[in-house]
């Protein structure tokens, strides 16, 4: 697997732009017929989207949305993989568990969910390159809802990347692509170490779904929220977190906020899924440029995939070799600490939970990449199998398995400290 380059300026955050300035633009490069003013968006509840669906041919394809009330929205598309998306002021979505899962025509899936506070967001998939040859929002009429439209027909690929790039080039638009920060600093401990707690996805990221209904996003919430509370209350610990809510955080965005805060220690919160259901128990893993097998690249991609499949447009890295040189050197005597922190946690978590055959592995991902931050991901169980699902539901057990997490982050910091003759 191909590294990702480091990341070197710790500067480089992303900001939110002002939702006219975001929607003009975002109108000019998508021809987007705007709702009445009358329809905006209002400090009181939001509108929901109680259905949607896709209709038409591999020729033209529409997607409609019913909602209860207008939304604001704006339109455009990434490549590579081609998407279309839909940004809207905030809406609930109360669609079945299965929506989206199914193409047709041109698109062949749509994802939803929050993307950032006060804004949400639709995610289509297209085969191929196309054309949003119209996109509109109809306000509620004559007992029929408001509803959101979006007719796309096939193009060239020039034509589509053309489209693209004057996306690109719209200054508020890059502005709107860099995501609003959902980043909490939460700190309530002494002056010890910083530990950031990564409450894996969020928002339109909802990760695996589990056998009886569960959701990844929720899960890790759930757990990440004892685990802080639990390392607060040791008094030893300034404790961050990347989210606190149902917010979507970029990969980067997470990286770049544990360095930017200096962490000590970076704890991502995931819950596991895969084909086979009798597959189970938790896993430990850290980065590195090789995965320890298939089933590890294959789980590190996935999950690489988040911003993608969020409907971010993912820019080139560009490579500074003399501060590649650099970081390799303290990205060395990180990773070391990071295995020793995963050893602590494999110690201490198979005392309270079942764990894999093989607890600790290794594979490249993205969000444990940060080059002076020793990090770890727990996957918590694996949703796909029906036991780790009930456990990863329980109180009790969430709050057992949170004071091992507890423990091993104890014993990291004793033995770094050690290390050190006590200074």
């Amino acid at each position: 697997m191909r590294r990702k380059k480091a990341i070197v300026d710790r500067s480089i955050l992303r900001r939110p732009v002002p939702g006219a300035i975001a929607a003009l633009a975002f109108l000019a490069v998508a021809g987007l017929v705007r709702p009445p003013e009358s329809a905006a968006q209002s400090d009181g509840p939001v509108p929901i989207v109680f259905d949607a669906r896709i209709v038409g041919d591999a020729n033209r394809t529409r997607f409609v949305a019913d909602m209860t009330d207008a939304a604001d929205a704006a339109v455009f598309t990434l490549a590579d993989p081609y998407r279309i998306v839909v940004d809207m002021s905030e809406v609930g979505f109360r669609l079945p568990d299965d929506a989206g899962q199914k193409g047709r025509g041109l698109f062949s899936a749509f994802r939803y969910g929050l993307i950032s506070r006060g804004k949400s967001r639709i995610v289509l998939d297209v085969d191929g390159p196309v054309k949003v040859d119209k996109s509109f929002v109809v306000p509620p009429a004559d007992n029929q809802p408001a509803r959101l439209v979006i007719d796309v027909v096939p193009t060239s690929r020039k034509a589509f990347l053309a489209a693209n790039r004057a996306y690109r080039d719209s200054l508020a638009v890059k502005g709107a692509a860099k995501r609003d920060r959902a980043l909490v600093a939460t700190g309530q401990g002494g002056p010890g170490p910083t530990v950031v707690i990564d409450p894996g996805h969020g928002g339109i990221d909802t990760g695996a779904k589990g056998r009886n209904g569960s959701v990844e996003k929720n899960l890790t919430l759930a757990f990440a929220k004892i685990l802080g509370k639990k390392l607060k209350e040791t008094g030893r610990y300034n404790v961050l977190f990347t989210r606190t809510d149902d917010s979507f955080v970029a990969l980067g965005d997470r990286v770049a906020f544990a360095r930017e805060n200096n962490a000590d220690l970076f704890v991502s919160v995931h819950a596991n899924s895969f084909r086979g259901r009798s597959v189970r128990g938790a896993i430990i893993y850290t980065v590195s440029d090789d995965a320890s097998d298939k089933m590890a690249a294959e789980i590190a991609q996935s999950e690489n995939q988040a911003d993608v499949l969020s409907g971010i447009d993912i820019p080139d890295e560009d490579s500074d070799e003399v501060m590649d040189i650099l970081l390799d050197l303290t990205q060395r005597e990180t990773r070391n600490f990071g295995t020793v922190f995963a050893k602590n946690l494999v110690k201490e978590l198979k005392l309270t939970t079942p764990m894999f055959k093989v607890p600790h592995q290794q594979a490249g991902f993205k969000v444990l990449e940060a080059p002076d931050v020793p990090s770890a991901m727990i996957e918590l169980g694996f949703v796909s199998n029906a036991d780790d699902e009930k456990l990863l539901l329980s109180d009790s057990w969430r709050d057992k398995t949170a004071g091992s997490v507890v423990q091993a982050i104890d014993d990291f910091f004793e033995r770094k400290l050690a290390q050190r003759g006590g200074q």
